[in-house]
Parts: C-alpha cells; sequence; structure tokens
C-alpha cells in the first residue's frame, strides 16, 4: 500500500514539539489517520536524499525494520517507495501486549509500531561494536517519532519491557528482526 507523500514542512516548531512530549499510557480508540501515519514511519526512516533516511546509520547500513500493528493486521514499512508491505491479516495488538509483560495501554492503542532490528547488518562490518551502533539508532528512531507524534498531536509512548520472541511470534516476522522497542500510537485518554 503507497502511503501519502509527507510533508516537510510543518506547523509546529522542534521547540514546541520538544516541549509538548510526554509519555503516555492511556489512548481512546480514534483512528490515526493514514496521512498522520505516513509522517510518523517518514518520521522513523523514510529517505531524505537519495538512499540516506532520517535518522543517522553507522555506514549507513540501516540495520532498523518497522512494523505496524493495527486491527486490521500487520504491515512492514518499505522506506523506498514509502509504503506498507501487507503481513498478517489479523488483529495482534492483544498479543503484542501481553508479550510486553500486560499493559494493557497497548493493545487499548489503535496503532503499534514495533520498531526491530537485524543486527547482522551492522555486526558484519563492525563486529561487536556494532551491536552498541544498532541501539543507538533504534534510540533516534524512537525519539523521532515522539517528536513527530507530538507535533501531529498525538501520543506514544517508548516500552522496552517485553518477551521478544513472543513479540516475533505475534507479527509473524522472521527470527532476524529482533524487536527493541514498542511504540503505541493514539490519541491521549
Amino acid at each position: 500500500m503507497k502511503l501519502p507523500q509527507p510533508r516537510y514542512k510543518g506547523s509546529v516548531s522542534l521547540e514546541e514539539a520538544i516541549s509538548r512530549r510526554r509519555s503516555v499510557r492511556g489512548f481512546g480508540d480514534a483512528p490515526v489517520s493514514t496521512e498522520d501515519l505516513s509522517q510518523i514511519l517518514w518520521a522513523a526512516q523514510g529517505i531524505t536524499e537519495g538512499y540516506f533516511r532520517t535518522v543517522p546509520s553507522a555506514g549507513a547500513l540501516y540495520p532498523i525494520e518497522l512494523f505496524v500493528a493495527t486491527k486490521e493486521g500487520v504491515h512492514r514499512y518499505v522506506p523506498k517507495g514509502h509504503l506498507l508491505e501487507e503481513g498478517i491479516k489479523k488483529d495482534v495488538r492483544k498479543e503484542i501486549s501481553t508479550a510486553a509483560l500486560g499493559q494493557k495501554f497497548i493493545k487499548e492503542a489503535p496503532v503499534v509500531l514495533v520498531i526491530t532490528a537485524v543486527f547482522e547488518r551492522v555486526t558484519s562490518k563492525y563486529g561487536e561494536r556494532g551491536m552498541r551502533y544498532v541501539f543507538l539508532e533504534a534510540g533516534h528512531v524512537a525519539q523521532n517519532v515522539c517528536l513527530e507524534c507530538s507535533a501531529l498531536g498525538l501520543a506514544t509512548v517508548v516500552v522496552g519491557a517485553f518477551y521478544d520472541s513472543q513479540v516475533q511470534e505475534a507479527l509473524e516476522i522472521p527470527k532476524d528482526c529482533a524487536p527493541v522497542y514498542i511504540m503505541p500510537v493514539g490519541y491521549k485518554i
């Protein structure tokens, strides 16, 4: 599914987005628009010039893979072409919530973004040090998502407490896509 073209100029300054950013653990059931989801995914991993992306990446190796879970199913974000690739067609937000030690707000969010990493892309070049680079990049992605949500009037929180294998099973993703963060997205209640 081709996503709407992202906007490169917003109505909220970076400083305002930073000052409004909060971790939110209560979401209403109002859907997140396709336009807003497009903007969030572009902020997380979108292409800015050539093949470069919105976040720095050691050696431009881009180990991050983004998965989006909604009531319609699971999709993988494909930066080249700015599109969503369809995965499974079932709502797995409850399973993700269970894998995240039963944190209920995850299943209540209309969108659950799962940031995963293919460590081999970076460790094959940088060895063990590559592990650090991957985690740094995941942090850059998460912060961009937080700030974009703030700018759009949406809410999110970064979740690091979960069982990796259960998240992978729920999303039905490859074993080399190691979950790093879960980020529910929606409107604050």
